[in-house]
């Protein structure tokens, strides 16, 4: 059985980055679930490539929600948070934008920026 990675309902765990396909969709994740963590990346970017195995494990080993927009095909959506160069990170907890990073962080870094709201 293939289950549809992109939209879970809000009480099941995510253990994979869900793939955001507009502002309606990343603003229903972002408040139906209690930590997000919101990867904007392109496809030829070069640190994107090289934060998408970390950004996997976060979302298969924490609670936080992973979610992945794709600057090139949500150019207002990037445009509407501030993104202004890619990789940048953003993260919410419980509805409100508490985090934003602009740039491929660490593992233990990105990890530990979730736990402090996670927790």
């Amino acid at each position: 059985m293939t289950t549809d990675a992109t939209s879970p309902s809000a009480n099941e765990p995510t253990n994979e980055p869900l793939y955001i396909d507009g502002e309606d969709h990343l603003e229903t994740v972002v408040s139906d679930r209690d930590v997000v963590l919101v990867d904007f990346y392109a496809d030829w970017c070069g640190p994107c490539k090289m934060l998408e195995p970390v950004v996997e494990t976060i979302a298969a080993e924490t609670d936080a929600t992973v979610a992945k927009v794709d600057v090139d095909a949500n150019q207002q959506l990037a445009a509407a948070y501030g993104v202004r160069g890619v990789p940048t990170l953003l993260v919410f907890a419980d509805g409100e934008q508490v985090e934003q990073h602009t740039g491929a962080l660490p593992e233990d870094r990105l990890r530990s920026l979730i736990e402090r709201y996670t927790e």
